[in-house]
């Protein structure tokens, strides 16, 4: 019961790029790369097996962000000459640089599965893979090509995101988790077609199925949007509808927010991804503060369903904050652990 693990991401060493800013470039090439960034997984894997966390991930160390690093393996996708537009409803800023649709979107080969057979061969640990999920990359894309409706979009994005989701379950993924922080935000477009995209990813999966849903990395335009926002309530729409579907993990974030952990409650039958760590500052909790996080959940979870996590990627702290908030995690599940032991 109580098994820890992360939302994905972890901060990049400065050797391969520079640290705490996201979709920071790549600061070497080709061979250097790639062997860099073999290291920097190696070292992701070893933090996290250290800090005694139970499910891990590869620290997202081959991406420069969680969803271009999807993009990027795919045509007709330019991630380099940026659109603009609107988007995450405006929340964090009136107009956001996205990646821009300019031709056919296919998926020519796997985008993660050699990632994924290089973290499998170094760690004997559950493994995750998480992958940015269809509503998500709508929203983070101007589509210039197709200019379709969000929703044909959407399940075009949803067929290539299976076809990823099949072949890394086949390869040896214990945990697939689609990434949907907009499913906090347009809650009608989850009801008309969000969890339709989205069960359309999970076809066939023969693995854990999971679904991320938060309020944005620990970052300045996100933290400012946190200290105003007076409405939590979007768990009380998304968690009932995923309740109802094929999905069996939900992480949702409740350290750095103000949501009513009560609203867990509809998620009876699914495991929760609870979200204790606050990931926008480099304060490190205390296991106790973790511990204290942790019971405020058991009345609405089972332990058994209760998997105390991230609220969000930790790659724009720094290294130390992240790897003792890992520590605190692992270390404040434990103390509850024992308590429910007795």
């Amino acid at each position: 019961m109580l098994r820890t693990t992360i939302v994905g991401s972890l901060p990049k060493p400065p050797w391969l790029a520079e640290p705490a800013v996201l979709r920071a470039p790549w600061r070497l090439a080709g061979d250097d790369l790639r062997q860099a960034q073999d290291d920097a997984v190696r070292l992701a894997l070893l933090d996290q097996e250290e800090a005694g966390i139970d499910i891990v991930t590869d620290g997202e160390q081959r991406r420069r962000h969680y969803i271009w690093g999807f993009l990027e393996g795919l045509t007709g996708i330019d991630t380099e000459n940026l659109g603009s537009k609107l988007a995450r409803g405006g929340r964090y800023g009136e107009r956001t640089a996205v990646a821009r649709i300019v031709g056919e979107v296919t998926r020519p080969v796997p985008v993660f599965l050699d990632a994924l057979r290089f973290a499998r061969a170094h760690t004997t640990k559950r493994l995750k893979v998480t992958l940015p999920g269809p509503m998500t990359i709508v929203d983070s894309v101007l589509d210039e090509h197709y200019r379709a409706d969000e929703r044909t979009l959407a399940l075009r994005f949803a067929e290539l995101l299976n076809a990823e989701a099949r072949e890394l379950a086949a390869a040896g993924a214990d945990v697939i988790q689609f990434d949907e922080p907009c499913f906090n935000i347009y809650l009608d477009k989850v009801k008309d077609w969000g969890i339709e995209a989205l069960e359309r990813c999970c076809a066939g999966l023969n693995v854990k199925k999971a679904i991320h849903i938060c309020y944005g990395y620990g970052v300045d335009a996100v933290l400012a949007w946190k200290t105003q926002n007076k409405d939590w309530g979007h768990y009380a729409v998304t968690l009932p509808l995923l309740a109802r579907s094929s999905i069996d993990q939900v992480s949702v974030e409740t350290a750095a927010s103000g949501v009513d952990v009560s609203v867990l409650a509809a998620l009876e039958g699914k495991d929760v991804l609870l979200g204790v760590i606050d990931v926008g500052t480099e304060a490190v909790e205390t296991p106790a503060l973790i511990a204290e996080r942790i019971r405020r959940a058991l009345p609405y979870v089972r332990p058994e369903r209760l998997f105390p996590c991230t609220d969000c990627g930790l790659v724009p702290r720094g290294r130390d904050a992240a790897s003792g908030k890992l520590r605190a995690l692992a270390q404040g599940a434990a103390i509850v652990r024992k308590e429910i032991e007795k």
